[in-house]
């Protein structure tokens, strides 16, 4: 390190010690590494060190902040550094194996190096310089440089991050669901919680979203809610399912047509797109979408523009693409069913959508908000459930996910006689009568003061226990190997309290 940028960087540090205005210490920070190392552009991605999440970003060359293709390949090069823990520099990225050359080719983007802010083994952010001026390609001095740059400002920014608390101000909890109980989603459980704190993230920063999860899991009702509390909320929220309409009606549906497009194109009319202008658009089932219209939707996201079938002139669109799938979009890449530089443009803010079986607790919480909904609309009197039902429909296996819960919950409100108040067993479908005997069969009366029964409990426990561990904690293979029902283990694993110690 020569002398100069050691004075310069004993300047920067006696200047941040000073310092507590957390976008005034980002600049500066911006503005040095650029000075220093002669970079057309630099990026500094701040993120929540607990759930990796961007909560800041700045840039020293506005003009690439504000071009869509840069933003994605910006995000998608620190959030490189981030998930491998490791700074990086490439002369030519072009050519560099370690990432994805698809996203750079309609960009000038050379010679690249990313390093990442880190206090005590944790990471805090990075720092992205692209391109040096006069066509020079940084250095191995430039990145060795540049880590120790890193390293002597990281403390000032965790402390200038805890005196504006920038990553620990979350809503209190119960604030928190409150918000989003009118919105229907409703839960108390873990899994639910980490869900809600990432949505509230995701409202706030105006980038795509993936939502990964199981059909029934409530995806659309988060888009909504994402939709809701982000800055476009008093624009449209346009939804599609990519499933429900035919291959040979969706490019129209999407993009539109001009009269006499095609035979029956009476009339000119708007796609969808267009449609939710300003807004956000929801593309649920994202990996029905024909291949040839995901490659006419990857050139919508470039160049935020379409062009309706049979039209000559391109429409400016200005969207939140909102995008959901209930199968890996990871997976069907590797099977070459989804293009793979459309997965990337969309997976800019991937959010997992828990299933309700990995939401247990918090069934008991939605059949009852279910109940009062279907009571009204039946204008029936019904209450609450019967203890025991909602035992039941927690050992239950909800392959249709909340969806399947709320059509259950309806058919028991509808058969339900106008006098009920508390459903209980006596108006369980005949397809759930089974299933309901046989958790009543093995729902044991345990007398613990028992020395026999207390040891006979233990060993049970011990022995679903073992088995669950050597099945992954797969409960499937765990049911057969000990030949009983799912449903069966389910409820012993309910009632004896097991369950797997998060590590």
């Amino acid at each position: 390190m020569n002398e100069l940028k050691l004075e310069s960087l004993i300047e920067l540090a006696t200047i941040l010690a000073k310092q507590n205005d957390y976008q005034e210490t980002l600049r500066l920070v911006t503005e040095k590494a650029s000075g220093l190392l002669n970079a057309k552009t630099t990026l500094i991605m701040m993120i929540n060190p607990r759930t990796r999440e961007t909560v800041k970003t700045l840039y020293k060359d506005i003009e690439e902040s504000e071009n869509e293709s840069y933003k994605i390949v910006h995000t998608y090069l620190c959030g490189w550094t981030i998930s491998h823990n490791t700074g990086f520099l490439t002369e030519n990225i072009r050519e560099d194996s370690r990432f994805n050359r698809e996203l750079f080719e309609d960009i000038n983007l050379q010679s690249v190096m990313c390093v990442p802010f880190t206090v005590e083994g944790v990471i805090i952010g990075t720092l992205l310089l692209l391109n040096k001026y006069k066509g020079y390609v940084f250095t191995k001095s430039d990145f060795l440089f540049l880590e120790k740059f890193t390293a002597i400002v990281s403390p000032y920014l965790r402390d200038v991050q805890k005196i504006q608390q920038y990553f620990t101000a979350p809503l209190p909890l119960e604030t928190l669901q409150k918000k989003y109980e009118v919105h229907g989603l409703l839960g108390k459980s873990k899994k639910f919680i980490q869900l809600l704190q990432t949505i509230e993230s995701a409202a706030r920063c105006d980038v795509r979203v993936l939502l990964d999860g199981q059909s029934g899991t409530g995806k659309e009702l988060i888009a909504k809610a994402i939709h809701q509390y982000s800055s476009r909320n008093n624009q449209k929220f346009v939804a599609v399912d990519c499933g429900a309409i035919p291959a040979n009606l969706i490019e129209s549906e999407l993009f539109g047509h001009v009269k006499g497009a095609f035979t029956g194109a009476n009339f000119s009319r708007k796609g969808l797109l267009e449609e939710a202008n300003g807004g956000t658009f929801f593309m649920d089932e994202i990996n029905n979408l024909p291949m040839e219209l995901q490659a006419k939707l990857l050139r919508f996201l470039q160049e935020n523009e379409i062009r309706p079938i049979g039209s000559n002139e391109t429409i400016k669109v200005d969207v939140r693409i909102i995008a959901a799938s209930s199968v890996s979009l990871k997976q069907l890449v590797e099977e070459k069913k989804f293009r793979e530089d459309l997965f990337y443009r969309l997976y800019v803010y991937p959010i997992p959508v828990p299933s309700l079986n990995e939401r247990i607790d918090d069934i008991p919480l939605l059949a009852n908000y279910f109940l009062k909904k279907c009571s009204l609309q039946q204008k029936k009197n019904i209450e609450m459930f019967h203890e025991e039902i909602l035992d039941f429909l927690k050992n239950h296996s909800w392959v249709g996910n909340i969806r399947e819960l709320e059509n259950f919950v309806e058919r028991l409100v509808t058969l339900a006689p106008l006098e009920m108040q508390v459903i209980d067993a006596s108006i369980l479908p005949a397809d759930f009568q089974e299933e309901w005997q046989e958790v009543e069969a093995i729902s044991p009366k345990y007398d613990t003061s028992n020395s026999l029964e207390k040891n006979i409990l233990d060993y049970e426990i011990k022995l679903i226990k073992k088995v669950l561990e050597e099945c992954n904690w797969n409960q499937s293979k765990a049911a057969r190997q000990l030949n009983i029902s799912e449903t069966t283990i389910r409820y012993k694993m309910n009632k004896l309290g097991i369950s797997r110690t998060e590590k």
